[in-house]
């Protein structure tokens, strides 16, 4: 007889892994499967922008991140020799202001490291070869390093495992897009010495006629060079070499003296883009994550962010329908809010006027109106928001539900600030009141309603509610003004209702829980 686990998820990359981690942590039994002998050495993405910090948090291994990562805090634009300017890539209401270069093999390890903390499983040289799902469950068929083959059942298997997803195959899903035609990416780890000084805190952007450098600090000392540019020549599948990559940053740095050193271990890669998505991200007792479920360029760094919230998201969701303390409804909305998710984020990243490859008319106005532009601060808060992912919202989610007034600051889907409160005379975070093992309450100050009813209310359902009432310090109150005087706040901490009745909280309590037996 075969083993039965909760849940197996195929693939070990980031998304994967992240996703067992959240399962974990609600007591789910997990499997991965990955047919690879040992994670990634690979260097490939960079940077980990401010909301998925806060997933890592959530995780439990973001100071394992932050020590191993140099946080950035400025990009340096120069077009076509000029100098255009810099922007800060700080951002407020987070306990994270300040996004992290850190390469992806490192990220592997670190989440490897803290999924076996929590007592997850991999399964390394064990590749999924078939997948059948029934009205309770699926089989993932498996073959191991040495050819035998074996199989899992699972009340739920999750695809994690890239573009060629044997489980979105099995389940007949079609993955709808194209190749993106003329762009390509070059890139090198590597020493330089060149005329731009060092500091593990900036970055820089050269813009030259059909290509955009990024220079990026790594750690461990020099930089990932990756260019974005047009591709005369698409038959060209080979790496660049030293030379092609010196000359390149020569040419966009009008630094003809520069020269590269590789970094040991060499990382040089040559890629090319497909922009996808799966037609569904759930069948039933299956479901897709990552880049099985949609892959695009990866213009502004954002592939592996988007994978590591949309693990978040699931992660929850599926442990609560699978406890029974929600309906099965809440998991569709993990497909509807991710699908949306992955499609502003490519949207966004269409219009990235540093990382595209600029045309002339992109230069001369970057010439022209870029110092102008940079030196506004609404425009440097625009780049960072987009960058920073924590605008990011569920607003049109059906699991999101305000009451109509123009005079909400925070809507319902969207992601909670992180403001400073006061709560039984401490100053406190918003955020540290949160926790992705539970939904929080969150009632205002002097809100006329019976707290005794309010939980007696959330103690009639599985799911797990914590009350809190805290009281906004004075920077936090106008950005709280008018925000509903309950709030009800997912585990990922997006904002599920926010009402100033009771009624309408047990109306969506009851819509999506499930009452406690």
């Amino acid at each position: 007889m075969s083993e039965i686990r909760d849940v197996v998820v195929v693939g070990a990359g980031p998304t994967g892994l992240a996703l067992a981690i959240a399962l974990r942590q609600y007591g789910i039994d997990v499997v991965v499967v990955e047919k690879e002998a040992w994670g990634k050495r690979e260097a490939r993405a960079g940077v980990v922008w401010q909301r998925a910090l806060e997933v890592l948090r959530d995780l439990g291994c973001v100071e394992a991140f932050l020590a191993e990562g140099l946080a950035l805090r400025r990009v340096e634009v120069v077009a076509e020799g000029r100098e255009v300017g810099g922007i800060d890539l700080g951002a407020g209401e987070t306990a994270y202001p300040r996004p992290l270069s850190i390469e992806q093999d490192a990220v592997e390890r670190l989440l490897g490291e803290r999924l076996r903390e929590v007592g997850g499983e991999i399964r390394w040289s064990t590749e999924a070869v078939g997948v059948r799902t029934s009205d309770d469950g699926a089989v993932v068929e498996l073959r191991g390093a040495d050819g035998l083959a074996s199989s899992v059942r699972c009340h739920w298997v999750v695809g994690c495992e890239g573009s060629h997803s044997m489980v979105r195959k099995a389940l007949g899903i079609p993955f709808e897009g194209a190749r993106r035609p003329d762009l390509q990416c070059v890139q090198i780890n590597a020493e330089a010495d060149w005329k731009h000084p060092y500091a593990p805190d900036r970055s820089y952007f050269f813009l030259v006629r059909g290509a955009s450098l990024g220079v990026s600090p790594r750690p461990g000392g020099g930089y990932r060079f990756f260019c974005f540019s047009t591709d005369p020549d698409p038959t060209i599948e080979r790496a660049p070499t030293v030379e092609e990559m010196r000359a390149l940053v020569a040419d966009a740095a009008h630094d003809p003296g520069t020269t590269l050193v590789p970094t040991d271990p060499p990382w040089v890669n040559r890629a090319r883009f497909q922009d996808r998505f799966a037609g569904s991200l759930r069948v039933g007792r299956a479901l897709l994550a990552g880049d099985s479920a949609h892959l695009w360029a990866p213009i502004g760094g954002h592939g592996l962010n988007t994978g590591l919230r949309g693990a978040h998201n699931l992660g929850w969701k599926l442990a609560a329908v699978h406890r029974g303390w929600a309906v099965d409804a809440l998991l569709d909305t993990y497909a509807t809010e991710q699908r949306l998710t992955a499609r502003k984020v490519m949207r966004a990243m269409r219009h990235d006027v540093l990382e595209l490859p600029p045309t002339r008319l992109t230069l001369l106005g970057m010439r022209l109106a870029g110092p102008h532009l940079m030196r506004r601060e609404w425009f440097a808060g625009r780049i960072r928001t987009v960058l920073s992912d924590l605008t990011m919202h569920h607003r049109e989610s059906r699991l999101s539900e305000s009451t109509p007034s123009r005079y909400r600051s925070l809507l319902a889907g969207d992601r909670l600030p992180d403001l400073p409160v006061l709560l039984d005379g401490r100053r406190r975070r918003l955020h540290e009141l949160l926790s992705y093992e539970r939904w929080t309450l969150l009632t205002a100050p002097g809100a006329r309603v019976d707290d005794d009813r309010l939980r007696r209310l959330t103690d009639g359902y599985a799911m797990p509610v914590e009350h809190v009432r805290p009281y906004p310090a004075r920077s936090a109150r106008r950005r709280l003004a008018g925000a509903g005087s309950l709030i009800l706040v997912r585990p990922d901490r997006h904002i599920g209702i926010s009402t100033d009745t009771v009624e309408e909280l047990e109306a969506y309590l009851r819509q999506w829980f499930t009452p406690r037996g």
